[in-house]
């Protein structure tokens, strides 16, 4: 297997670790243990900017062709459903993430926390779905 044929793979086990960490992270915080939570956060987005870095690389090597899903009837319809959402709010998190990290890295908590109800459940589904469409592409259909 060449390096563009595991990037897929490599991608999807990134963001299924970004998801670990979204869900340690949350966990932590509504335990008030903020160090670790705050640990969970920034590896979090670590991993999510090498999955980005990754994801463009294998658009780059594949020169943009995408594998296309071999589901039919509601499957298709479902991941067509979910991929475009996922598209939409991939690009919408971006912004969304790098705001909310630097409110919290300024220590401007109360700011943070307000992008954060909003960042937080937007970036646990990309980084959900991010691995759910790897599935129904390469394994499941």
């Amino acid at each position: 297997m060449t390096f563009t044929e595991a990037l897929p793979s490599i991608n999807a086990t990134l963001n299924g670790f970004a998801t670990i960490l979204l869900t340690l992270g949350f966990i932590f915080i509504k335990s008030s243990k903020l160090h670790q939570h705050r640990l969970c956060m920034i590896f979090a987005f670590i991993v999510s900017a090498i999955f980005l870095i990754f994801y463009l690389l294998h658009k780059y090597l594949v020169q943009g062709v995408h594998t296309p899903f071999n589901g039919e009837g509601f499957w298709r319809t479902f991941y067509y459903s979910m991929l475009i959402s996922h598209i939409i709010l991939a690009i919408i998190i971006v912004p969304l993430i790098l705001k909310t990290l630097s409110l919290a890295l300024t220590k401007k908590t109360e700011k943070h926390r307000t992008w954060a109800r909003w960042t937080f459940p937007i970036w646990y589904y990309v980084s959900v779905t991010g691995v759910l469409v790897y599935f129904f592409i390469y394994h499941w259909f």
